[in-house]
Protein backbone atom coordinates (compact mmCIF):
# COMPACT_ATOMS: atom_id res chain seq x y z
CA UNK A 1 0.00 0.00 0.00
CA UNK A 2 1.58 3.44 -0.62
CA UNK A 3 1.55 5.31 3.05
CA UNK A 4 1.37 8.92 2.14
CA UNK A 5 -1.68 8.64 -0.38
CA UNK A 6 -3.60 6.39 2.81
CA UNK A 7 -2.45 9.04 5.17
CA UNK A 8 -3.52 11.95 3.46
CA UNK A 9 -6.80 10.58 2.40
CA UNK A 10 -7.56 9.60 5.74
CA UNK A 11 -6.73 13.00 7.03
CA UNK A 12 -8.86 14.85 4.50
CA UNK A 13 -11.96 12.94 5.51
CA UNK A 14 -11.12 12.56 9.44
CA UNK A 15 -9.78 16.02 10.51
CA UNK A 16 -10.98 18.17 13.00
CA UNK A 17 -11.84 21.89 12.13
CA UNK A 18 -8.95 23.60 14.33
CA UNK A 19 -8.73 27.80 14.08
CA UNK A 20 -5.24 27.60 13.15
CA UNK A 21 -5.78 25.30 10.26
CA UNK A 22 -7.82 28.25 8.50
CA UNK A 23 -5.30 30.39 7.93
CA UNK A 24 -1.51 30.85 6.67
CA UNK A 25 -0.49 33.50 8.86
CA UNK A 26 2.38 32.82 10.70
CA UNK A 27 1.54 34.69 13.70
CA UNK A 28 -1.39 32.18 14.73
CA UNK A 29 0.23 29.32 13.40
CA UNK A 30 3.08 30.10 15.84
CA UNK A 31 0.63 30.76 19.02
CA UNK A 32 -0.91 28.02 17.93
CA UNK A 33 1.80 25.56 17.91
CA UNK A 34 3.47 27.35 21.33
CA UNK A 35 0.74 26.86 23.30
CA UNK A 36 -0.25 23.38 21.84
CA UNK A 37 3.35 22.02 22.72
CA UNK A 38 2.63 20.02 26.08
CA UNK A 39 -0.98 20.40 25.77
CA UNK A 40 -3.79 18.92 24.48
CA UNK A 41 -5.52 20.25 21.95
CA UNK A 42 -9.00 20.33 23.86
CA UNK A 43 -7.31 22.60 26.30
CA UNK A 44 -5.60 24.38 24.85
CA UNK A 45 -8.11 26.17 22.26
CA UNK A 46 -10.03 27.99 24.20
CA UNK A 47 -6.19 29.68 25.75
CA UNK A 48 -5.42 30.07 21.31
CA UNK A 49 -9.20 32.34 20.85
CA UNK A 50 -8.44 34.60 24.38
CA UNK A 51 -4.58 35.51 22.91
CA UNK A 52 -5.72 35.95 19.37
CA UNK A 53 -8.59 38.47 20.52
CA UNK A 54 -6.88 40.43 22.73
CA UNK A 55 -3.70 40.48 20.50
CA UNK A 56 -4.32 39.84 17.12
CA UNK A 57 -1.20 40.85 16.19
CA UNK A 58 2.11 40.49 17.14
CA UNK A 59 2.50 44.11 17.93
CA UNK A 60 -0.42 43.93 20.36
CA UNK A 61 1.21 41.40 21.97
CA UNK A 62 4.32 42.86 21.72
CA UNK A 63 3.38 45.86 23.39
CA UNK A 64 1.05 44.12 26.45
CA UNK A 65 2.91 43.85 29.69
CA UNK A 66 4.33 40.47 30.82
CA UNK A 67 1.72 40.56 33.39
CA UNK A 68 -0.91 40.70 31.65
CA UNK A 69 0.57 37.69 29.36
CA UNK A 70 1.27 35.71 32.00
CA UNK A 71 -2.19 36.22 33.34
CA UNK A 72 -3.84 35.23 30.03
CA UNK A 73 -1.84 32.18 29.92
CA UNK A 74 -2.65 30.79 33.26
CA UNK A 75 -3.82 27.57 33.96
CA UNK A 76 -1.82 26.66 30.51
CA UNK A 77 1.41 25.55 32.23
CA UNK A 78 4.80 26.02 31.73
CA UNK A 79 5.13 29.35 31.98
CA UNK A 80 8.39 29.88 30.55
CA UNK A 81 6.88 29.32 26.87
CA UNK A 82 4.32 32.60 27.93
CA UNK A 83 7.52 34.33 28.64
CA UNK A 84 9.34 33.37 25.53
CA UNK A 85 6.78 33.86 23.93
CA UNK A 86 6.29 37.17 25.03
CA UNK A 87 10.21 38.20 24.46
CA UNK A 88 9.92 36.97 20.58
CA UNK A 89 6.39 38.81 19.99
CA UNK A 90 8.61 42.27 20.84
CA UNK A 91 12.02 41.06 18.96
CA UNK A 92 9.81 40.41 15.50
CA UNK A 93 7.85 43.01 15.99
CA UNK A 94 10.62 45.49 17.05
CA UNK A 95 13.34 44.04 15.37
CA UNK A 96 12.05 42.53 12.59
CA UNK A 97 9.09 45.28 11.61
CA UNK A 98 6.71 42.47 12.12
CA UNK A 99 7.47 40.13 9.44
CA UNK A 100 8.51 36.86 10.70
CA UNK A 101 11.13 34.84 9.01
CA UNK A 102 9.90 33.02 6.36
CA UNK A 103 12.51 29.53 6.33
CA UNK A 104 13.24 26.72 8.90
CA UNK A 105 16.73 27.94 9.11
CA UNK A 106 16.02 31.49 10.53
CA UNK A 107 12.47 30.56 12.26
CA UNK A 108 14.74 28.32 14.41
CA UNK A 109 16.84 31.79 15.64
CA UNK A 110 13.88 33.12 17.33
CA UNK A 111 13.39 32.29 21.48
CA UNK A 112 11.19 29.53 22.32
CA UNK A 113 11.39 27.72 19.02
CA UNK A 114 12.44 24.18 18.69
CA UNK A 115 12.88 22.26 15.73
CA UNK A 116 9.42 21.26 15.79
CA UNK A 117 7.72 24.45 16.37
CA UNK A 118 10.57 25.83 13.18
CA UNK A 119 9.58 22.77 10.71
CA UNK A 120 5.49 23.83 12.03
CA UNK A 121 5.83 27.10 10.56
CA UNK A 122 7.38 26.81 7.97
CA UNK A 123 5.75 23.91 6.19
CA UNK A 124 1.84 25.21 7.21
CA UNK A 125 3.21 29.11 6.81
CA UNK A 126 5.50 28.83 3.89
CA UNK A 127 5.35 25.29 2.47
CA UNK A 128 8.64 24.65 3.24
CA UNK A 129 10.11 21.10 2.39
CA UNK A 130 10.53 20.12 5.87
CA UNK A 131 8.91 17.38 8.12
CA UNK A 132 7.54 17.62 12.09
CA UNK A 133 8.60 15.22 14.66
CA UNK A 134 6.77 15.37 17.42
CA UNK A 135 5.01 12.19 20.09
CA UNK A 136 2.73 11.69 17.47
CA UNK A 137 5.20 11.12 14.57
CA UNK A 138 7.25 9.02 16.51
CA UNK A 139 4.40 6.74 17.16
CA UNK A 140 3.05 6.46 13.69
CA UNK A 141 6.88 5.74 12.14
CA UNK A 142 7.90 3.20 14.69
CA UNK A 143 4.74 1.03 14.04
CA UNK A 144 4.20 1.40 10.78
CA UNK A 145 7.66 0.50 10.27
CA UNK A 146 8.91 -1.65 12.82
CA UNK A 147 11.62 1.27 14.48
CA UNK A 148 12.66 -0.25 17.75
CA UNK A 149 15.04 3.16 18.36
CA UNK A 150 14.62 4.68 21.88
CA UNK A 151 13.15 7.85 20.63
CA UNK A 152 14.53 9.09 24.27
CA UNK A 153 17.98 9.31 22.39
CA UNK A 154 18.95 12.50 20.76
CA UNK A 155 19.59 10.46 17.31
CA UNK A 156 16.22 9.48 16.66
CA UNK A 157 14.67 12.62 15.95
CA UNK A 158 17.22 12.52 13.03
CA UNK A 159 16.53 9.39 11.99
CA UNK A 160 12.50 9.63 12.13
CA UNK A 161 13.01 12.94 10.27
CA UNK A 162 14.92 11.87 7.50
CA UNK A 163 12.10 9.14 7.06
CA UNK A 164 9.28 11.65 7.07
CA UNK A 165 10.80 13.86 4.33
CA UNK A 166 11.11 10.78 2.37
CA UNK A 167 7.82 10.08 2.28
CA UNK A 168 6.52 13.57 1.99
CA UNK A 169 5.39 14.82 -1.23
CA UNK A 170 7.86 17.71 -1.51
CA UNK A 171 4.55 19.50 -3.62
CA UNK A 172 2.39 19.79 -0.28
CA UNK A 173 4.48 19.31 3.12
CA UNK A 174 1.98 21.04 5.14
CA UNK A 175 -0.89 18.39 3.98
CA UNK A 176 1.33 15.90 5.19
CA UNK A 177 2.74 17.08 8.20
CA UNK A 178 -1.13 17.98 9.39
CA UNK A 179 -1.75 14.18 8.16
CA UNK A 180 0.67 12.68 10.12
CA UNK A 181 0.20 14.83 13.44
CA UNK A 182 -3.62 14.28 13.28
CA UNK A 183 -3.47 10.53 12.32
CA UNK A 184 -1.48 9.70 15.71
CA UNK A 185 -4.07 12.01 17.79
CA UNK A 186 -7.24 10.51 16.47
CA UNK A 187 -6.21 7.22 14.95
CA UNK A 188 -2.84 5.77 16.32
CA UNK A 189 -3.32 6.77 19.86
CA UNK A 190 -0.93 5.86 22.88
CA UNK A 191 -2.91 3.38 24.50
CA UNK A 192 -5.36 0.34 23.11
CA UNK A 193 -5.74 1.45 19.23
CA UNK A 194 -8.11 0.32 17.09
CA UNK A 195 -6.02 -1.18 14.69
CA UNK A 196 -9.22 -2.76 13.03
CA UNK A 197 -10.64 -0.05 11.77
CA UNK A 198 -7.02 1.64 10.56
CA UNK A 199 -6.74 2.63 7.11
CA UNK A 200 -2.86 1.94 7.51
CA UNK A 201 -3.49 -1.85 9.04
CA UNK A 202 -2.49 -4.02 5.91
CA UNK A 203 1.04 -2.31 5.81
CA UNK A 204 1.79 -2.29 9.32
CA UNK A 205 4.92 -4.27 10.94
CA UNK A 206 4.03 -3.77 14.30
CA UNK A 207 0.44 -4.71 13.78
CA UNK A 208 1.49 -7.91 11.92
CA UNK A 209 4.15 -8.78 14.42
CA UNK A 210 1.92 -7.75 17.41
CA UNK A 211 4.00 -5.23 18.91
CA UNK A 212 2.09 -2.11 18.64
CA UNK A 213 1.69 -1.99 22.62
CA UNK A 214 5.79 -2.02 23.04
CA UNK A 215 6.08 1.12 20.14
CA UNK A 216 7.49 3.56 20.68
CA UNK A 217 10.34 2.60 22.25
CA UNK A 218 11.04 4.68 25.49
CA UNK A 219 13.86 3.91 27.84
CA UNK A 220 14.58 7.05 29.32
CA UNK A 221 12.64 7.72 32.05
CA UNK A 222 12.15 11.17 34.17
CA UNK A 223 13.40 11.66 37.33
CA UNK A 224 10.76 13.58 39.64
CA UNK A 225 11.63 15.69 42.38
CA UNK A 226 8.56 15.91 45.77
CA UNK A 227 8.89 19.47 46.69
CA UNK A 228 6.62 20.49 50.06
CA UNK A 229 5.38 24.16 49.53
CA UNK A 230 3.75 25.61 52.60
CA UNK A 231 1.99 28.75 51.90
CA UNK A 232 1.11 31.08 54.83
CA UNK A 233 -2.13 33.09 53.61
CA UNK A 234 -2.51 35.93 55.86
CA UNK A 235 -5.59 37.95 56.39
CA UNK A 236 -5.97 41.17 58.47
CA UNK A 237 -8.79 43.29 59.64
CA UNK A 238 -9.76 44.95 56.07
CA UNK A 239 -9.78 41.21 54.19
CA UNK A 240 -6.60 42.13 53.10
CA UNK A 241 -3.76 39.77 52.81
CA UNK A 242 0.11 39.30 51.36
CA UNK A 243 1.82 37.83 47.87
CA UNK A 244 4.86 38.36 46.35
CA UNK A 245 5.90 38.16 42.88
CA UNK A 246 8.35 34.71 42.58
CA UNK A 247 10.93 36.56 40.89
CA UNK A 248 13.69 33.65 41.05
CA UNK A 249 14.55 30.99 38.33
CA UNK A 250 13.05 27.85 38.03
CA UNK A 251 9.19 26.90 38.37
CA UNK A 252 6.50 29.90 38.27
CA UNK A 253 9.13 32.79 37.32
CA UNK A 254 7.23 36.15 37.45
CA UNK A 255 4.03 34.47 38.70
CA UNK A 256 2.74 35.84 42.20
CA UNK A 257 2.63 33.11 45.31
CA UNK A 258 1.58 33.62 49.35
CA UNK A 259 4.40 33.70 51.44
CA UNK A 260 6.23 30.31 51.19
CA UNK A 261 8.06 28.14 53.52
CA UNK A 262 9.59 25.49 52.03
CA UNK A 263 10.19 22.06 54.30
CA UNK A 264 11.71 18.87 53.05
CA UNK A 265 8.84 16.89 54.26
CA UNK A 266 4.97 17.32 54.78
CA UNK A 267 5.28 18.79 58.51
CA UNK A 268 2.59 19.31 61.45
CA UNK A 269 1.21 22.09 62.75
CA UNK A 270 3.82 22.84 65.39
CA UNK A 271 6.88 22.74 63.01
CA UNK A 272 5.46 25.19 60.64
CA UNK A 273 4.29 27.79 63.62
CA UNK A 274 7.85 27.68 64.75
CA UNK A 275 8.98 28.46 60.77
CA UNK A 276 6.26 31.05 60.86
CA UNK A 277 7.56 32.94 64.43
CA UNK A 278 11.22 32.65 62.79
CA UNK A 279 10.45 33.86 58.92
CA UNK A 280 9.22 37.36 60.33
CA UNK A 281 6.99 37.79 56.75
CA UNK A 282 5.39 40.92 58.77
CA UNK A 283 5.36 42.86 61.86
CA UNK A 284 1.65 42.56 62.44
CA UNK A 285 0.50 40.93 65.66
CA UNK A 286 -0.22 37.50 64.76
CA UNK A 287 -3.78 36.60 66.31
CA UNK A 288 -4.53 33.04 65.16
CA UNK A 289 -2.83 30.29 63.09
CA UNK A 290 -4.49 27.06 60.85
CA UNK A 291 -4.36 24.57 58.55
CA UNK A 292 -6.47 25.03 55.79
CA UNK A 293 -6.07 21.89 53.96
CA UNK A 294 -5.39 18.60 55.95
CA UNK A 295 -4.16 16.82 52.98
CA UNK A 296 -1.81 18.09 51.04
CA UNK A 297 -2.66 19.15 47.11
CA UNK A 298 -0.82 17.22 44.61
CA UNK A 299 0.44 19.51 41.40
CA UNK A 300 1.85 17.66 39.41
CA UNK A 301 4.85 19.23 36.94
CA UNK A 302 7.05 17.38 34.26
CA UNK A 303 9.64 16.76 36.74
CA UNK A 304 8.80 18.09 39.88
CA UNK A 305 5.40 17.07 42.00
CA UNK A 306 4.46 19.76 44.62
CA UNK A 307 2.95 18.91 47.62
CA UNK A 308 1.16 22.07 49.02
CA UNK A 309 -0.70 23.20 51.65
CA UNK A 310 -2.20 26.56 52.45
CA UNK A 311 -1.78 27.86 56.18
CA UNK A 312 -4.32 30.44 57.38
CA UNK A 313 -3.02 33.61 59.71
CA UNK A 314 -5.19 36.21 60.99
CA UNK A 315 -3.30 39.41 62.49
CA UNK A 316 -3.97 42.57 63.55
CA UNK A 317 -4.39 46.04 62.08
CA UNK A 318 -3.73 45.88 57.86
CA UNK A 319 -1.35 44.18 56.62
CA UNK A 320 1.70 46.89 55.13
CA UNK A 321 1.26 46.53 51.72
CA UNK A 322 -1.70 44.26 51.75
CA UNK A 323 -4.00 43.40 48.62
CA UNK A 324 -7.93 42.95 48.84
CA UNK A 325 -9.63 40.39 46.98
CA UNK A 326 -10.50 42.49 43.79
CA UNK A 327 -6.95 43.52 42.96
CA UNK A 328 -5.41 39.96 43.94
CA UNK A 329 -7.40 37.90 41.54
CA UNK A 330 -6.06 40.26 38.26
CA UNK A 331 -2.41 38.95 39.29
CA UNK A 332 -1.07 35.82 37.67
CA UNK A 333 -0.79 32.93 39.93
CA UNK A 334 -0.01 29.59 38.94
CA UNK A 335 -3.15 27.80 38.66
CA UNK A 336 -3.03 25.28 42.05
CA UNK A 337 -2.71 29.03 43.86
CA UNK A 338 -5.34 30.54 42.06
CA UNK A 339 -8.16 27.99 42.18
CA UNK A 340 -7.72 28.16 46.20
CA UNK A 341 -8.22 31.59 46.26
CA UNK A 342 -11.39 31.43 43.96
CA UNK A 343 -12.80 28.12 45.81
CA UNK A 344 -11.66 28.04 49.10
CA UNK A 345 -9.71 31.28 50.55
CA UNK A 346 -12.74 33.85 50.60
CA UNK A 347 -15.29 32.33 50.61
Amino acid sequence: MNFTKSLTKWYLQNKRDLPWRKTQNPYNIWLSEIMLQQTRVVQGTPYYFAFTNAFPTVFDLANASEEAVLKLWQGLGYYSRARNLHKTAQHVAFNLKGIFPDNYASLLELKGVGEYTAAAIASFSYQEAVPVVDGNVFRVLSRYFDIETDIAQASAKKEFAALAFELMPKSDPALFNQAIMEFGALQCVPKSPNCETCVLSSGCLALQRKKVSQLPVKLKKTKVRNRYFNYIVFSDEADQTLVHKRTAKGIWHNLYEFPLIETVQSENFDLISSHLLEAQFIENKLISFSELNLESKIHKLSHQHLHIKFWNVKVAGTINNGIDYQSLVQLPFPIVIFNFIENEFFN
